[in-house]
């Protein structure tokens, strides 16, 4: 005779141990598939620490210094949200925006804004980027990678030309590449 699984006492159904084990089996079964949607439905990121940030804008405002140049310097995060801003003591009052933009665009698009400058002329298909607002698309905004992953990014301005301001973001990058790499 096979095992019992049930059984009668004082009006009651039982469940004998063999049985209580095989329902708690099928109810983990039947919730894990759940659990394993749960996991994909989150998701880690990595960001630049608050001390990583001002070292790649003091880096690149350095740069900018010894090549004779006022400038301010951004550093967001991969968000396009603000977490240093420098601004050298006679950079023009302007420098402070256009920096926090080129940053942001090139948090946002994921590229450099040098490129972004080139894809978005009159007449490409992505022109009309060039209308919403914060988008800058000059010279200078670079994105913070490491191991795959989108960092933040750095934006530059007041040197006497994007390329010059993108030398200086590149400056700061490269300030803080030991530090980011995983």
């Amino acid at each position: 005779m096979g095992p019992v699984t049930m059984f009668q006492s004082r009006g009651r159904e039982r469940f004998s141990t063999t049985d209580v084990t095989m329902r708690k089996i099928l109810l983990v079964l039947a919730f894990a598939p759940l659990a394993a949607q749960a996991q994909q439905g989150v998701f880690q990121t990595r960001s630049l620490t608050p001390e990583t940030a001002l070292s790649a804008a003091r880096a690149a405002l350095e740069h900018c210094r010894k090549a004779g140049y006022q400038v301010s310097v951004a550093v967001v995060d991969r968000a396009g949200l603000t977490q240093v801003l420098l601004r050298d003591r006679f950079a023009g009052a302007h420098t402070v925006t256009v920096a926090t933009d080129k940053a942001w665009s090139a948090a946002s698009f994921k590229v450099a804004t040098s490129a972004l400058a080139r894809e978005t002329q009159a007449g490409r298909p992505m022109s009309g980027l060039r209308n919403h607002p914060g988008v800058l698309a000059a010279a200078g905004g670079q994105p913070i990678e490491a191991g795959g992953s989108l960092l933040g990014a750095i934006g530059v301005s007041g040197a006497p030309n994007g390329e010059a301001d993108g030398a200086c973001a590149a400056a700061g990058i490269e300030a803080i590449a030991d530090a980011i790499e995983f």
